[in-house]
């Protein structure tokens, strides 16, 4: 290639690189001129071996900025700035007729100001000289001086590539696409922030695309059910950056919402849960509420026939004055006589009940096996009682399998003959000590008959709790875990138990757990979808260093859901606002998170280290107001895993519109 060729490809992609510039970034007004500096590598030695130590990014790109008064008021972290890198060395021109450019993608984690005069200062200087030279620097920052300031920008990788494609052959027709991978950034060169219409593609197009969505022809009420905020980069400008998700993939591969007291937890969660009912045909949510506050933040759903609900309450209310005080209400709506009259619609509609665990209910194939492994753990140094209990538990385990029953399956008679059998054979085989627990257990297990008995007579008034679903009562007697799990398999989509009773919370959150996961195995069902919620998630899935008892059992029942669930269709949401008391287990099940304020250094800590995102971009929720979020997704989203900043709708506004009703 000669050298007037050379001469002519270089002016030909100048012009192209300059249309690039039009079509996908901003100079922002002409204000934007900006190079890359440096890229500087990140160490992070000292935190080797340390599991709690935050993620750092590879590389530090540092970036600056010709000053400009209004930059500073424009530019924030979180915004995409694209630097062509030194890929574009080989695809600079093609014999095709194809030319590509070849971005690397930084998103910018820090940004300030820099000032020649305020440098040339130290505390060594003459004081009344810094003074003097501090005091001037004021006015400067009013004018666009570029010779004594500039801005300097911190920014890292995310690993995305943004490849533009120039057809010659089709009137220099532009195409992009982003490629996952790192590439070195030329130092040196200009650097581009993405505009609106860019920003709203990289996050928006791929999601829309998957849910066969053409927004330009839907109505507007539509537009705004299908988002879920808007992105905060341009949020000062005329047009709003919607942001969507993929409410299919957020359910089925598990999220979780992170943010301390006051930061929009329920907010953004009541939110989510409406879109999600009223954007997917099919999907199913039961809520384990532990503070009682859903039933009102869900209020317009609950009142909406088109959605078949259910409130489960801890106490059986008889009126609307009962049901309204047993719910928590936000703080602007408790002294409104609007709440007690929203409240009235959904307690009318006969959607309100209560748990009932009554003391006579038939004893499941799950606990008679409990009870031989805590018989096992009482007699350890006694090795032929052992050999008794291990004769027991293989006769019943022979017994559920020859009959096909479940560890979730109620035992009958015929259960309790071949136990009582082989328990009496087993006592006197080994000859166990009349005066043994073990044997007063084996000799009393006959008594069972007497218990299943009272249960066939006086389990008929709970079993008309189906009777009174279907309304032919207008309050129902309570409803049984076998109930709640027969309203799952139903044609109900949102389940809501408002129990603040820990144990008795935590014992329906495992049962009901396991036994559906049982169900979708034998069934091989991915549909329709389940998403199980659990808020002030401290509560179901503790850390299990520190747990113990049933905090431990439930927290290994949630971590098994959310491990294998998505297989068959069950997903998991964790709510909470101190991540550091949690199943880190649990946690890196979760393909996607909302990331609100968390002061606590190691709360973040364990953010950065648990879903692989630098500690840079998550100080900057620090600075987030109420309704602020940090969202991320290897799945959900528009683009895997890159921080989004996004400010979400306000989920008041839906209660405020259905009590104007």
């Amino acid at each position: 290639m000669n050298t007037s060729q050379i001469d002519d490809d270089y002016i030909e992609l100048d012009n192209i690189t300059k249309e690039i510039s039009r079509l996908l970034f901003t100079n922002l007004n002409d204000i934007l001129k900006a190079r890359l500096s440096a890229v500087i590598p990140n160490r992070s030695s000292n935190n080797f071996g340390n599991e709690n130590a935050p993620i750092s990014a590879k590389y530090d790109c540092r970036i600056k900025l010709q000053y400009h008064k209004n930059i500073m008021s424009s530019v924030e972290e979180g915004m995409i700035f694209a630097v062509r890198n030194f890929k574009n060395k080989n695809l600079q021109s093609k014999d095709d007729g194809q030319l590509k450019q070849i971005y690397t993608l930084l998103v910018a984690s820090r940004i300030w100001p820099d000032h020649y005069g305020l440098r040339g200062i130290s505390d060594h200087t003459y004081y009344p000289m810094q003074f003097e030279v501090i005091e001037q620097s004021v006015e400067d920052w009013d004018t666009d001086d570029k010779s004594t300031m500039m801005i300097q920008l911190s920014t890292i990788p995310i690993n995305y590539d943004l490849v533009v494609s120039i057809d010659k052959n089709k009137d220099n027709e532009i195409k992009y696409e982003y490629v996952r991978g790192f590439s070195y950034p030329i130092i040196g060169d200009s650097v581009f922030l993405l505009n609106a219409k860019t920003v709203s593609q990289m996050y928006n197009q791929k999601v829309l695309k998957k849910m066969n969505v053409q927004m330009d022809s839907l109505p507007l009420d539509v537009q705004k059910s299908l988002k879920i905020g808007t992105i905060k980069m341009f949020e000062d400008s005329e047009d709003k950056i919607p942001i969507y998700i993929n409410f299919d993939n957020l359910v089925r591969y598990h999220f979780g919402i992170f943010a301390f007291t006051g930061g929009g937890k329920s907010n953004l969660l009541s939110n989510l849960l409406r879109k999600i009912l009223k954007n997917t045909a099919d999907t199913k949510i039961i809520l384990f509420d532990i503070s009682c506050e859903y039933p009102f933040l869900l209020a317009d759903i609950f009142a909406d026939g088109s959605i078949k609900s259910k409130i489960i309450l801890e106490n059986k209310v008889n009126n609307t004055d009962q049901f309204y005080v047993s719910v928590v209400k936000p703080r602007e709506f408790e002294d409104d006589e609007r709440s007690k009259k929203g409240l009235d619609v959904i307690f009318e509609k006969g959607l309100v009940t209560n748990f009932v665990k009554p003391y006579s209910v038939t004893p499941k194939c799950k606990e008679v096996l409990n009870e031989l492994n805590d018989l096992k753990n009482e007699v350890g140094g006694k090795p032929h009682y052992l050999d008794a209990i291990n004769q027991i538990h293989n006769t019943i385990f022979q017994h559920m399998v020859s009959n096909k029953l479940t560890e979730s399956s109620f035992i009958d008679e015929n259960f309790v003959t071949v136990l009582s059998v082989c328990a009496t054979e087993a006592i006197k085989t080994f000859k166990v000590n009349d005066k043994s627990g073990l044997y007063a257990w084996a000799f009393s297990r006959s008594t069972l008959v007497s218990r299943l008995k009272k249960q066939d007579k006086d389990g008929d008034s709970d079993r008309e709790v189906a009777v009174n679903i279907a309304g032919t009562k207008p309050y129902d007697e309570g409803m049984t875990e076998d109930d709640i799990l027969k309203l799952l398999e139903g044609d109900t989509r949102l389940v809501c138990i408002s129990i603040s009773d820990p144990y008795t919370i935590k014992e329906l959150s495992i049962s009901i757990t396991q036994e559906m996961l049982k169900r979708r195995k034998r069934q091989f069902k991915v549909k329709p979808h389940i998403l199980f919620v659990f808020d002030e998630a401290q509560e179901f899935i503790r850390d299990l260093s520190n747990a113990r008892g049933i905090d431990r059992e439930c927290s290994e029942g949630i971590e098994t859901l959310l491990r294998q669930g998505r297989k068959y269709g069950l997903g998991g949401c964790i709510a909470t606002q101190r991540i550091a008391y949690l199943n880190t287990s649990a946690l890196q099940q979760l393909h996607t998170y909302f990331v609100g304020t968390l002061p606590r250094p190691y709360d973040r800590n364990v953010v950065s280290n648990t879903f692989t995102i630098d500690n840079g971009i998550l100080e900057k929720t620090l600075e987030f107001a109420p309704g602020e979020w940090l969202l991320s997704s290897y799945i959900a989203t528009g683009i895997e895993n890159v921080p989004i900043f996004i400010k979400s709708d306000n989920s008041e506004k839906n209660i405020e519109a259905f009590l104007n009703k």
